[in-house]
């Protein structure tokens, strides 16, 4: 009955309904998620097309990171053509995400101070998005220094009238924080004065359609190992826009991983030894845990699976997203009826999440 329900509503999401029926084994609490929305970052790599072929069925938007700007405002990339063959095929939204190439923080501060470089940018949009049938664009700018704040708001704005006449739809992905004065360490300054508090979250939430907030990259290489993205943190970051700063739920995208992170001692002439962390696929870490002869842990406070071994007298780490911790994260979304998820990225993941899509 549930499935019937939900194909006359909205079909689209029929497949996200079902993993958040499994979890949440309650029909009253499951009628509240129908307009769920499941957006899918892509990459233009080979395992994130394959990906996207084979598992098209449970996708709504496909968010391509494939356009950047200039210092000018000239926008330029390209979406890969069977990606669009694929999603027309299937109904599925094109929302690209245009970004500051490499995350460059100077570009996009001189950016911000011309005027004629952003009027240049969003006209381009709106031509691409015409030309192609994009659905809109998701901002994808990060490493945007906190004196640019002010600026970034005023383009996300001057955006958002633009392609309302057009119908086009404008998101952010957006660096998650739960303060926006209370810091208690060095890093947390730099964090906030580097990467979260460019971000007038309360005022781009009223301005755009929705955000997508990156609950994710909890610990990366700049910080000791944990996990990619723990229940606690990501509730924390969530409750911070919620109730403090007032948001309505289903202006958020629920931001998961579907990748994983590996910690290994390295070393350049520049720095000497130093801890390093890179992001990994499931495949990639599966295959050290199973090349070290490793033991999975669950961490039940965190929700997540972490795994240690010795690589000849030093000890490397992975914090692991799989199908266990992937159940778990659509339980947050259910908790708070939130718009829906946003996952990085497509390629990455444990081939089993798509049995809960799947059922």
């Amino acid at each position: 009955m549930f499935i019937d329900i939900a194909k006359r509503c909205c079909p689209a999401f029929l497949y996200l309904l079902l993993a958040l029926i499994a979890v949440a084994g309650s029909s009253t609490t499951v009628c509240a998620q129908e307009q769920v929305e499941n957006l899918f970052y892509y990459v233009d790599a080979e395992d994130a097309f394959q990906s996207f072929k084979a598992n098209s069925d449970y996708i709504s938007i496909v968010a391509p990171q494939k356009y950047s700007i200039s210092r000018a405002g000239v926008v330029w990339g390209e979406v890969d053509p069977r990606v669009m063959d694929i999603a027309r095929e299937n109904d599925i939204k094109v929302i690209p995400l245009i970004m500051n190439p490499g995350f460059d923080r100077q570009l996009f501060h001189e950016f911000l101070q011309d005027t004629t470089a952003q009027r240049r940018t969003i006209q381009m949009m709106v031509e691409l998005a015409l030309e192609y049938d994009y659905a809109g664009w998701q901002f994808d700018f990060e490493n945007i220094h906190i004196s640019d704040r002010e600026a970034f708001t005023n383009f996300y704005r001057n955006t958002a009238e633009a392609f309302r006449p057009h119908n086009l739809s404008l998101s952010a992905a957006v660096v998650p924080t739960n303060t926006d004065y209370d810091l208690k360490t060095a890093y947390h300054r730099f964090l906030y004065e580097y990467w979260r508090g460019a971000y007038d979250l309360k005022a781009m939430a009223e301005i755009g359609d929705f955000l997508s907030l990156m609950t994710y990259s909890q610990h990366t290489r700049r910080t000791p190992p944990g996990p990619v993205a723990g229940i606690p943190w990501m509730e924390e970051m969530i409750r911070y826009l919620l109730d403090d700063l007032q948001i309505e739920p289903q202006k958020i995208s629920l931001g998961i991983p579907f990748y994983s992170t590996y910690w290994y001692a390295d070393y350049t002439d520049e720095r000497g030894g130093f801890v390093n962390g890179s992001g990994a696929s499931y495949a990639k870490v599966m295959g050290l845990v199973d090349r070290y002869e490793a033991d999975l842990v669950w961490l039940e406070k965190q929700q997540t699976h972490y795994a240690l071994w010795n690589h000849d007298g030093v000890y490397e780490y992975a914090f692991i997203e799989d199908q266990r911790a992937l159940v778990e994260k659509l339980k947050v979304l259910q908790k708070f009826n939130l718009r829906g998820i946003s996952v990085w990225r497509l390629g990455q993941e444990d081939p089993a999440v798509w049995e809960i899509f799947r059922n």
